[in-house]
């Protein structure tokens, strides 16, 4: 045999040996494709803290590509959740004034396993007026739903079925409140009817405000890159930790589709909201007796009071209204006005400047029924304070 190649056969025996070695202590992650994707001893998910961006391509061993760590990390949190996440079809009926008559609609979006017990949360928009809810778990075997409860005004609703607890795989819960811009994210849901897809963005920005369907304004939204689209609503938002940190709910663009703005309700709000749903079927918020306001440029002016509502038990003040008699050539007629200069005007609650009815909806929020809150009104060109006692009310 001629030295050369013998020599070039020991040097590939030595570098087999050192790849062969380097596999079996882990030093190199593998994961090999067959039979789906497994990954393989030794192998860790971990983030990396360099700030080299230059990349770097995988090494090929043995024909099966290395991952990165980032893909290990998308793969870990799919396979970790994927089977938390739900598909929800709707069957409904809509009016048709031309045809006279009810027209049969679907819809699709998705949505998240809570518990044991087959309770599933979702936004409530998705199911808004269905007659039929059916839920396909990851499994394939579909399921008829029941409401549970609702909050219009959060967009956020659970529904319920009658599955096998050995089928239902709860999703963690994480913490919304300690979001940074520029952290990854990752969104699997069901866009266009295509099951438990997985998509990765960034936190875009924190803190938004979306307004919902009984117009109010949804609080501390997050807005994300991450492709959403529609059938896309109602599932989760997850952080690397493969942990709930929102729920995906609308998008913005005029087409409907992506346009890489994104948002989702904050796992902070969930979190309050959904125990009330699965209790009493609503969310009990504190209540002012407050029927409506006008916004003017000094503050809120009261337009109407609740009969008998905590507000008008406080003593705060409507406008008046004023019979006034007048004649029209021999008849006499009575007419009314109203007279807004003997309403209260609202300045402050609690001590906190109030300049909308958002901010005012804020603060009153934060309390819970039965409390009290101190409302400061101007009143005939004098400051007064009134403390109200909240009464209960629904959203």
């Amino acid at each position: 045999m001629p030295r050369k190649y013998l020599v070039f056969c020991l040097a590939s025996a030595m570098l087999g040996a050192v790849v062969a070695g380097a596999l079996r202590d882990g030093a190199i992650p593998f994961l090999p494709i067959a039979n789906g994707l497994q990954s393989a001893p030794g192998a860790r998910l971990s983030r990396s803290n360099s700030t080299d961006a230059r990349f770097v391509p995988p090494l090929s061993v043995g024909g099966a590509a290395q991952l990165t760590p980032d893909e290990l990390i998308n793969i870990a949190v799919y396979e970790n959740v994927n089977r938390s996440v739900v598909n929800i079809d709707t069957k409904a009926s809509r009016s048709d004034p031309f045809l006279m008559f009810e027209v049969p609609s679907e819809g699709a979006g998705s949505g998240s396993v809570l518990d044991k017990q087959g309770h599933i949360l979702t936004n409530y928009h998705v199911i808004e007026n269905a007659r039929e809810v059916m839920v396909t778990l990851y499994d394939g075997q579909t399921y008829d739903a029941q409401l549970v409860g609702r909050d219009v005004s959060n967009d956020v609703a659970v529904i319920k079925i009658d599955a096998p607890e050995s089928d239902l795989f709860p999703v963690n819960f994480g913490d919304s409140g300690g979001l940074r811009v520029g952290q990854r994210v990752f969104a699997i849901g069901n866009p266009f009817g295509l099951q438990r897809t997985l998509t990765t963005g960034i936190v875009s920005s924190l803190n938004r405000s979306l307004p919902s369907r009984n117009q109010r304004t949804i609080k501390s939204v997050i807005q994300t890159d991450a492709a959403i689209n529609p059938g896309n609503s109602g599932g989760p938002l997850l952080d690397s930790g493969s942990r709930l940190i929102g729920m995906t709910t609308a998008i913005a663009g005029r087409t409907g589709n992506n346009t890489g703005v994104g948002f989702a309700i904050p796992v902070s709000t969930i979190q309050r909201i959904v125990p009330q749903l699965i209790e009493k079927g609503r969310v009990i918020r504190p209540e002012t007796g407050i029927a409506g306001v006008l916004e003017t440029d000094d503050g809120l002016l009261i337009h109407a009071l609740t009969p008998g509502g905590p507000a008008e038990k406080a003593g705060m003040r409507g406008p008046r209204i004023v019979r006034e008699r007048y004649r029209d050539g021999p008849l006499i007629y009575e007419r009314r006005r109203v007279d807004r200069s003997a309403a209260d005007l609202i300045i402050a609650v609690d001590g906190e400047p109030i300049s909308s009815v958002d901010e005012l909806l804020t603060i009153i929020e934060r309390r819970q029924p039965g409390e009290k809150a101190v409302f400061s009104v101007m009143r005939e060109k004098r400051k007064v304070d009134v403390e109200v006692t909240l009464g209960e009310g629904e959203s």
